[in-house]
């Protein structure tokens, strides 16, 4: 949150009961939104050894072969959780896009683009944002791509 206010980017927070056992689904239930609307941040790693950051709606499961296929890699795996606190500085269910300790590539699954605003950790367990995808792109750079597996 102090990231999008240095940026004056305008954004709504949100905080609920901190309990990393939620699920995403269980967030968007809190917020009283639209699972499709509220997005998890999950950090992987190509074949390459390259990080990459794929931000997906909460009902949804990355296929790491349209993932991979997006950032041109060969393959590209979910890091191990033990992994994530060192090398995003978040722990698991309290990752964002923005603010990481470092930044990597970024891509964020396409149907962002169909909502004037999306949800997303503000970087702790129990606290989201609300962002318009174009202010987003102030702070982070990214690019949107089909990166769900279908049913």
């Amino acid at each position: 949150m102090r990231l999008l206010e240095q940026k004056k980017i305008s954004y709504k927070s949100y905080s609920y009961e901190p309990d990393a056992t939620k699920s995403g689904e269980e967030i968007a239930e809190i917020l009283g939104e639209n699972a499709e609307r509220v997005f998890k941040t999950l950090v992987t790693q190509a074949k390459s050894g390259q990080y990459y950051v794929f931000v997906i709606p909460v009902n949804a499961e990355l296929d790491l072969k349209l993932a991979a296929k997006a950032v041109s890699e060969k393959s590209i795996a979910m890091i191990k959780q033990k992994e994530l606190l060192p090398l995003t500085g978040y722990i698991h269910g309290g990752c964002s896009p923005i603010g990481m300790k470092k930044f990597y590539p970024t891509v964020i699954h396409e149907t962002a683009r169909n909502f004037e605003t999306i949800f997303f950790s503000a970087g702790k367990v129990g606290f989201q944002v609300e962002v318009s995808p174009e202010d987003l792109k102030k702070i982070i750079r990214f690019e949107t791509a089909a990166i769900i597996s279908t049913p």
